[in-house]
């Protein structure tokens, strides 16, 4: 029982019981193979399951027990699916840095020893694992004028937390559709030219969609976005969770709300602020 509850905490059910039966009506008929089911329990904790494949040589996906890992799940949110749960978290309110990461880790973590799967992580490294290409393996994600990874559905209000490697093939994994990019057929590209700062070439001669489609983007300047957030011109961008990124049509119901967007824009000016100082 010990054991059971110290998993409940990792999955922030608490250790109470109530909060283990909980854990176990959730866990109930599950079974360990199943993508359906872990979904669920993704779901659960307030993220979003973000597909998955079977990873070939070269991809990048570490061995799991001495083995080449047979899947890989990834984790994330779409739009602010995580806000809710995360903005109630310890994390959220303990004041230590990185308290999206925290909770990240605490919930996959967790969810790795209850489904016997190794737990990795975008913020995890040098080296960083590649995020990127396994995103885009799982969905039908192409790389946008702004070097984010744009969705047909949610456009740029998406992100991944974490995923799980798995020594096992989990059944019912979900197929990738394949939809073009939404970047492709838009002509005005309001992404390139929103930002108050300039800080994408921006307002320079369009690049050609072969270019980001292959996965290149735009010149960004970091000194131009991280000085712009400095000053009193930041409060838009702060509200918006940057206006390059609000100016995109595309998955426009999903966008931040006003504490998620001052949440994620300010941890990103926190990183930008380290890095120049690194």
């Amino acid at each position: 029982m010990a054991g059971s509850r110290q998993s409940a905490e990792l999955l922030g059910f608490g250790g109470s019981a109530r909060q283990e039966r909980r854990r176990r009506r959730l866990f109930a008929g599950k079974h360990p193979d199943d993508y359906a089911g872990l979904a669920a329990a993704v779901a659960a904790l307030g993220l979003r399951p973000r597909g998955g494949f079977r990873p070939a040589p070269g991809e990048g996906v570490p061995d799991e027990a001495g083995a080449p890992a047979a899947t890989l799940v990834l984790i994330g949110a779409l739009g602010e699916s995580h806000w809710p749960a995360f903005s109630r978290s310890p994390e959220r309110r303990d004041g230590r840095p990185d308290p999206l990461d925290r909770w990240s880790r605490r919930l996959i973590e967790g969810l790795a020893s209850e489904w016997r799967a190794r737990a990795l992580f975008p913020f995890d490294g040098p080296p960083p694992w590649p995020f990127q290409r396994w995103a885009a393996r799982a969905e039908p994600l192409h790389a946008s004028p702004l070097g984010l990874l744009i969705h047909p559905h949610y456009g740029l209000w998406h992100s991944y937390r974490g995923a799980l490697a798995f020594g096992r093939s989990l059944q019912g994994l979900p197929v990738r559709e394949a939809l073009p990019s939404p970047c492709a057929a838009c002509e005005e590209r309001p992404c390139l030219s929103a930002c108050p700062a300039g800080a994408f070439a921006a307002n320079q001669p369009p690049v050609r969609t072969a270019r980001f489609d292959a996965g290149a983007p735009v010149g960004y300047d970091t000194g131009r976005c991280a000085a712009h957030l400095d000053g009193p011109g930041a409060r838009a961008c702060l509200a918006a969770a940057c206006l390059a990124r609000a100016a995109c049509p595309v998955g426009a119901a999903h966008r931040y709300g006003p504490a998620a967007a001052r949440f994620h824009l300010g941890a990103f000016k926190a990183s930008l602020d380290g890095s120049r100082r690194a």
